[in-house]
């Protein structure tokens, strides 16, 4: 199976961590002459459980979650929803930074790069996104509003104790970006890296997932303006990969383990997750799950199957209906991440360096190449949202 890009960067972290066991100088990462010691990682990861999902009933007996955050008192977002403005006409995309590993050196030279905004009809560059002080690569999450207008993304910064950052930017109509807006002082503890992220309809809270140094995962909403934030955790997940807001901003759909897809309470007061969800889908096996989002109505989850796309409706009781099913080549991830316009109609997904829209009216789909200004074709391939 191939890895997915935002697999393949933590990986790359973690091999050069092990690879420099014995060798003081080979276990950090240089940027531009300057050189960052990577956070020491261990203990086991533990993989999704076999067989069927235990009930909240049951969730005691595994691993107490870690502490809540509990400095954001209401997770929820409720203010009006930022309106879709009909098919999206722009995309941003983001990727890793570059790593190279000169004379097989066990100390990777990291080349920052910047995330870039595109016009939806041809794929061409428009703009670069300035980043924020402080913030020296782009990293692969992006989430968008439904207004095709409003983003959030993370950044790298290159330190020990807090790698990544969040900030959010402002599009005009042309596609040209507004100056970046960090997200206040965000501590992303006990972390491997970022897994994924969701804006909410009214761009008001960010949800992002971790996985969790020693194994788990963690679920936490951000508020954008004073980064409080809460938390959910659960050592039974290894990996969240895939978040989505309600309409209304009081409930959040995620994909646990590429297994399982369920919808937690935002207003539920455990910090465990498991017991402040309720599980829509569960699948056993091939084909993987990977992505999941709301409908505009809020009635149905759009997710992910392999290279299916299916509709279920949010209380799991009738059979999903296939939207779509895509083609992709045989060197293609054996799951799809997407992005949902805020139309619902129109979905996003990334294949080496081409963005392919599919109407889900029809099944149709059509593909564009991804034009960028700084190193194209190079590292992994971005991460793309509308």
């Amino acid at each position: 199976m191939h890895l997915r890009p935002r697999v393949t960067m933590t990986a790359l972290l973690v091999l050069a961590l092990v690879g420099a066991c014995g060798d003081p100088a080979a276990d950090r990462v240089s940027l531009k002459g300057e050189t960052t010691a990577v956070p020491s990682l261990s203990g086991p990861s533990p993989s999704m459980p076999s067989g069927p999902i235990a009930p909240p009933s049951l969730t005691a007996a595994l691993p107490s979650p870690r502490p809540m955050a509990t400095s954001l008192a209401a997770p929820m977002a409720t203010a009006a929803p930022l309106p879709a403005t009909g098919s999206p006409r722009l995309f941003v995309t983001a990727r890793t930074p570059l790593a190279y590993f000169p004379d097989r050196s066990k100390t990777a030279i990291m080349t920052p790069v910047r995330p870039a905004v595109h016009d939806a009809t041809t794929g061409a560059f428009v703009a670069t996104i300035p980043l924020p002080q402080g913030v020296r690569s782009s990293w692969h999450v992006v989430a968008a509003a439904p207004d095709n207008r409003t983003f959030v993304l993370a950044g790298w910064t290159g330190e020990d104790d807090e790698p990544f950052r969040f900030f959010r930017v402002r599009l005009a109509d042309d596609g040209q970006p507004g100056d970046p807006i960090p997200v206040p002082k965000l501590e992303i503890e006990d972390a491997v890296a970022i897994d994924a992220a969701a804006l909410s309809a009214d761009a008001t809270r960010l949800a992002y997932a971790t996985a969790l140094i020693g194994g788990g995962a963690k679920i936490s909403i951000l508020d954008l303006a004073t980064g409080r934030r809460r938390d959910w955790s659960a050592r039974a997940q290894s990996m969240v990969g895939g978040l989505a807001w309600a309409p209304d901003g009081r409930r959040l759909a995620w994909v646990g383990g590429m297994k399982i897809i369920g919808i937690l309470d935002l207003a539920r007061p455990e910090s465990d997750l498991m017991a402040a969800t309720s599980f829509v889908k569960q699948k056993e096996g091939l084909p993987l799950l990977d992505s999941v989002a709301y409908t505009p109505d809020g009635s149905a989850l759009i997710y992910s199957a392999a290279h299916t796309i299916e509709r279920v409706p949010v209380d799991g009781r009738q059979e999903p209906r296939v939207l779509a099913r895509l083609t992709l080549p045989s060197d293609a991830s054996l799951s799809l991440h997407f992005s949902l316009d805020g139309t619902g109609r129109y979905l996003m997904y990334v294949h080496q360096w081409r963005a392919f829209r599919v109407d889900l009216n029809d099944g149709s789909t059509t593909s564009v190449p991804i034009t960028v200004k700084e190193h194209p074709g190079e590292g992994d391939p971005p991460r793309a949202a509308w």
